[in-house]
């Protein structure tokens, strides 16, 4: 198909399905902790073994390069818009553990083979210039999508008075339906190089992959257990989560487009080193905290932080072969899903004895990540990897 639309341009059809996403994804997370509670019964076990699961189809992140050589990325990332869309449908009619882990399982396998397929094209459409302030960009329409979503879900709740199956089903059904106008109006986009279609790892981009890992268990502690400590400890309803979540993406919405300008300007070492500083303070107040203002206040500032982490995206762009970009997008999912998996399983258990050393852990796994960000040079390239250790140019 030929593009002879202004308007039909990759940047254009990047920043259209980053609106897309939250419609069923922010619905999905901002009810969950209530749903599992109130109608499945869930204790810090159960929730730790539904993230587990979840985690799973992103650890398997790295069949993505194998698919590909059946169908193109473009197509694929709609395919897997489409399973999370269903997956968020289907979820209230199943409060039950089995019910929500095979649920879980198929809005998560849609929505990890989106993140994958998305930064893999990303990286390829954008410019190493433009790539930090439009990755940013994405993340603020997102954060708006997000908004338009928590308000609506907050009306539903609140004013209509509409059960948790009638709002999944509804935020997901919009979702399918979305993905078939995208599909629709938008051609088939071409990438200037052809990707690699096997996994590659690569000795030369060991330090990227160090914070990948590391970054895949920090999102743990935000994911699972700090929202489930707003409900469990501080007793938050699922409106007022919702409106919390608002307040967090309000924040992104003004700010992330801005950060990723910054982050264009002062480099990733940088940003990544005040990421992680303010990521142990934030841990260590979760671990102390016992106001529920506070707490809410704690998790605005933790979300705030995740716009900083597509740093660790540009680096690897700018260090990065670009035949590499479908393929270690993949393995790079895998590689931050391998602590995903395990870690809201185990830590559910430790959550039954104590919730405090959770968040004392997840400082420690920030002080992790603090040491290896001091390890990007000034101005990382292909042949620049890292200030220290250089293991090989593979």
């Amino acid at each position: 198909m030929i593009n002879n639309k202004s308007w039909q341009t990759p940047k254009n059809f990047l920043i259209l399905i980053s609106i897309i996403v939250p419609v069923a994804f922010s619905s999905w997370m901002a009810l969950l902790n209530n749903f599992v509670i109130e109608k499945a019964h869930f204790n810090g076990a159960d929730i730790g073994l539904l993230q587990s699961v979840r985690e799973i189809p992103g650890f398997l992140a790295f069949s993505v390069v194998f698919v590909l050589l059946f169908i193109r990325e473009q197509k694929f990332m709609l395919l897997a818009l489409v399973m999370l869309g269903l997956g968020t449908l289907l979820t209230g009619f199943f409060p039950s553990v089995t019910g929500l882990l095979l649920t879980t399982l198929l809005m998560s396998s849609g929505f990890h083979y989106f993140e994958t397929l998305k930064q893999s094209l990303s990286l390829q459409w954008l410019s190493k210039e433009e790539a930090p302030e439009m990755l940013g960009k994405m993340i603020s329409i997102g954060a708006l999508a997000s908004l338009i979503t928590y308000g609506a879900l907050w009306v539903m709740l609140q004013v209509l008075k509409l059960d948790y199956a009638t709002v999944y089903a509804i935020t997901g059904g919009i979702t399918v339906i979305l993905v078939a106008v995208m599909a629709c109006c938008f051609p088939q986009f071409k990438t200037d190089t052809v990707q690699n279609k096997k996994l590659i790892l690569r000795k030369r981009y060991w330090l990227y992959y160090a914070l990948t890992f590391m970054s895949g268990a920090r999102r743990q502690i935000f994911t699972v257990f700090a929202g489930f400590l707003m409900v469990e400890k501080f007793g938050y309803s699922a409106a007022d989560i919702a409106l919390l979540f608002l307040i967090n993406y309000s924040f992104n919405f003004l700010f992330a487009k801005k950060i990723g300008r910054l982050i264009g300007k002062i480099g990733e070492r940088k940003s990544m080193m005040f990421e992680y500083v303010g990521l142990i303070c934030v841990f260590i107040g979760y671990a102390v905290v016992k106001e529920a203002h506070w707490a809410a206040a704690l998790y605005v500032v933790d979300h705030l932080f995740f716009a900083l982490a597509l740093a660790i995206k540009t680096y690897f762009q700018k260090i990065a072969d670009p035949a590499d970009m479908a393929s270690t997008a993949g393995v790079s999912f895998t590689i931050n899903h391998i602590a995903a998996v395990v870690i809201p399983v185990t830590f559910g258990i430790i959550w039954l004895t104590s919730p405090s050393l959770v968040f004392v852990i997840g400082a420690a796994m920030a002080g992790v990540s603090l040491l290896l960000s001091l390890n990007i040079p000034a101005h990382p390239t292909e042949g620049n990897e890292v200030r220290f250790l250089h293991w090989g140019k593979a």
